[in-house]
This record gives C-alpha cells, structure tokens and sequence, in this order.
C-alpha cells in the first residue's frame, strides 16, 4: 500500500494491489486517514479494481464520488 499526500490530500496508490487484497486495502485506509477526508483512491485502468472498490465502500455505507476515471474520492463515512 502506498499512500502520499498532494496538495493537502491523502491518496493511496493501488497499483501494484492484487484485486484480492484491494477491498481491504481501500477499507483500512479510510479508516486510518478518516480525520483527514476527503481522501483520494487510485484504482488505475482496472474496471475490476474500479468495482471492487466502489464495492467495498458502499458495503461500507461511506460515501464517495468518482472525479475521473481511476480514481475514487472519499468523501465522508
């Protein structure tokens, strides 16, 4: 897992992620960083790493929106 910050923003990088383990990924980052939303998740080209996210977040009830394809923005839980 690879997190950074830009422009005031946390993100996480999920390339490199197995699609197995991006569920849990996505969920334990936003936990960690939920003082600091919005937050940024970077799924990349994968429309099954896309899915898994957005998944895993609305399963989640936490709320988000998609500014361009690729990338998911946290936007409150």
């Amino acid at each position: 897992m690879k997190t950074f910050e830009e422009k005031g923003i946390t993100h996480l990088d999920l390339h490199g992620v197995r699609h197995g383990d991006a569920s849990s990924e996505a969920i334990d980052f936003v936990y960690q960083y939920q003082s600091k939303i919005p937050l940024m998740i970077i799924c990349g080209n994968s429309n099954r790493m896309i899915q898994i996210v957005e998944d895993s977040l609305n399963s989640n009830s936490i709320m988000f929106s998609k500014p361009r394809f690729g990338i998911i923005r946290v936007e409150k839980i």
